[in-house]
């Protein structure tokens, strides 16, 4: 059994910020071009103003930066102990998207979501 050391928490919670960033990103992506198109014709200038907006290109990027600091977790620890860490992007992306984006977040959804990070607390110390 490989234990995580504190520096492979960091990786993995850099990796879990960036993924949630990316939600953050996508979201903001749709809120400025709209919804997707329902007929084929709008097809093509949806990708295009997709593939130019640069909150969906943010979004890209942060997705493969967390891609790559997440292998570098799974190549030192086992995926059982690694995988449960991605529920506190639950907290993250919750946090981001009330500043930034001015969500609701009720007091019912916070403790839902400190339940899940509970869990994860109970996890890490089975390893």
């Amino acid at each position: 059994m490989v234990c995580m050391n504190i520096n492979t928490f960091f990786l993995a919670l850099f990796s879990v910020t960036l993924n949630a960033l990316a939600q953050i990103s996508l979201r903001k992506t749709m809120l400025t071009i709209g919804t997707l198109p329902n007929s084929l014709p709008s097809l093509l200038p949806f990708l295009i103003s997709l593939g130019l907006n640069a909150w969906f290109l943010s979004g890209m990027f942060f997705y493969i930066i967390s891609i790559g600091a997440w292998m570098a977790v799974l190549g030192k620890v086992e995926v059982s102990l690694a995988y449960p860490l991605l529920s506190i992007g639950y907290l993250i992306a919750a946090l981001i998207g009330y500043l930034f984006l001015g969500e609701h977040v009720n007091g019912m959804r916070m403790v839902g979501i400190f339940v899940i990070c509970a869990g994860i607390i109970v996890i890490s110390r089975s390893a």
